[in-house]
């Protein structure tokens, strides 16, 4: 899946990142649970160096809650990461990121001095969300529309916490086309730039394969199709997504079916694993040496020709 999708406001973002990391003591990284990987910065952790760091794991309630403890432990495994699993629903648990701000810098704590912290993450993740229930009083604006945080804020939320907003930015190097596809199941990305359909038949297998249960029970399958076409044309057909012709408008049960499952609808639902990253990395370093031999080799041969 290939995704051209990175306004000009996230590419100044990012050179802004990158000027205000130096003047910060603590990084707070806003991810999607059910997507931990896929909605993490791939040059966070070389940027921060030994920089405190905070991963929250917004939208918990809509994630599978034993995989969110895998990514977790997994997460933590990095030096000075700690984890927060959250959600909306749960605004006095949000706060408990101020409590862990100051145990990660408790001589800052101790002198008095304001902790100055950045929050980063990708659009529609609930960092808005987040700041406003951590501030107390609407800051950020919300909404279920990517990018709606276009410019940087300086926001005191008190309890000696400063935080540094910068607009929501989708990282532009999705070399892994699984990340793309499951940053479009969850809505990351801009209805407008994807082919529904194909989300949709990316979210069809990953839960045929992983969820059927959750599948069987909230379409009310008796037994389920043997492939995720099928599934959503069968679907398409109970839902009455039809076109003139009789047939299914997949266009139509696709936008139903990921409507749904944004919503939490068909259940508490992890699209990644840290296992599945492990294994999807180890084949992307595979691909990215293949493609480096093969520029290699046509370089040579250029040269080669110029030579004779």
């Amino acid at each position: 899946m290939n995704i051209q999708w990175y306004p000009g406001h996230m590419h100044k973002a990012g050179k802004e990142i990158k000027a205000l990391l130096p003047k910060v003591d603590l990084i707070i990284e806003v991810l999607d649970a059910r997507i931990p990987f896929s909605s993490q910065n791939p040059m966070l952790a070389t940027l921060r160096g030994d920089k405190p760091c905070i991963k929250i794991l917004t939208k918990s309630d809509l994630a599978d809650p034993a995989i969110t403890q895998q990514w977790q432990t997994y997460l933590e495994q990095e030096l000075s990461v700690k984890t927060l699993a959250l959600s909306a629903q749960q605004p006095d648990k949000m706060r408990q990121l101020i409590d862990l701000a100051h145990k990660m810098l408790p001589d800052k704590a101790a002198s008095g001095n304001l902790i100055q912290t950045l929050i980063m993450g990708i659009p529609n993740v609930g960092k808005s969300t987040l700041i406003n229930i951590l501030a107390g009083r609407l800051i950020a604006k919300t909404g279920n529309e990517p990018a709606i945080t276009k410019g940087q804020q300086r926001i005191d939320i008190g309890h000696g916490v400063v935080l540094f907003d910068t607009p929501g930015m989708l990282w532009p190097n999705l070399d892994n086309k699984n990340s793309g596809f499951r940053l479009a199941t969850t809505g990351a990305i801009k209805d407008t730039a994807i082919d529904h359909d194909h989300v949709a038949y990316f979210a069809a297998e990953y839960l045929l394969k992983n969820y059927p249960e959750a599948l069987k029970t909230r379409f009310q399958f008796e037994g389920l199709p043997e492939n995720e076409q099928a599934f959503l044309e069968t679907l398409g057909k109970n839902r009455g997504c039809l076109t003139t012709g009789g047939k299914v408008n997949m266009d139509k049960i696709a936008k139903i079916f990921l409507t749904e499952f944004r919503a939490g609808s068909i259940g508490r639902i992890s699209l990644e694993t840290p296992m599945m990253m492990e294994e999807e990395l180890a084949e992307l370093i595979i691909i990215r040496e293949l493609k480096a031999s093969k520029q290699k080799a046509r370089k040579q041969k250029w040269q080669g020709d110029n030579d004779a």
